[in-house]
């Protein structure tokens, strides 16, 4: 696979997500617990409500703990998380996070604590062993449309349709440049465009 030339939830116990591929790819299992069937030309399938695209690139300042830039992009390193009111192991837990690899937003930090927004726009604060500097994605769609989204082979609308994604998916996502992101599930790669996902800004480009 070539990359383009150039110029980083809360769900249920019982959510699940199934990927199926086209004809002649093995079906995907996520790396998070999801599961997944061999049936020809179905789609990845999740049961979460995700509606938010890609935000717009913020200014940014320097954490005061880490010296990263805030806010940035990470991933819930664990599939149970805490997630409290405020800065402290003595704060309220409001939630809990059973969703390893979902991408969250470092919005602040607070010594070895960080205040985090996750893509229904919910805030609260987690110790900064819990979340990962690895990139990820949630496959959101166009707002106020449910249809799966389709993951290409290259990064063009001409490309071969590689699979489908349902909102809700979560995947790797090692690279972005311009309008395309790289997902990677399981070993599957394919790519994306950029405002069908969560999990990265409108003009971020890494690799």
């Amino acid at each position: 696979m070539t990359r383009p030339q150039c110029a980083e939830g809360r769900t249920p116990k019982r959510a699940r997500a199934l990927v199926f591929l086209l004809p002649l790819v093995t079906a995907l299992t996520l790396a998070t617990s999801l599961s997944a069937t061999e049936k020809p030309l179905k789609i990845l399938k999740a049961s979460i409500s995700a509606t938010e695209t890609a935000p717009a690139a913020p200014k940014t300042t320097r954490g005061t703990d880490s010296g990263l830039p805030v806010p940035r992009f990470v991933s819930l390193k664990s599939s149970r998380i805490n997630v409290r009111r405020g800065p402290g192991p003595d704060n309220q837990i409001l939630w809990v996070f059973k969703r390893k690899g979902l991408p969250v937003e470092i919005t602040a930090e607070s010594g070895r604590w960080r205040r985090i927004r996750d893509h229904k726009g919910d805030v609260g604060w987690v110790w900064h062993s819990m979340l990962d500097g690895r990139r990820s994605a949630i496959v959101t769609g166009q707002k106020g449309e449910k249809s799966p989204v389709p993951l290409f082979a290259e990064p063009s609308q001409k490309s071969v349709i590689a699979a489908y994604a349902e909102i809700g998916v979560i995947a790797r996502m090692p690279f972005c440049q311009d309008r395309w992101c790289e997902l990677q599930i399981n070993g599957f790669e394919g790519w994306v465009l950029r405002d069908n996902i969560w999990g990265a800004y409108a003009n971020e480009n890494f690799e």
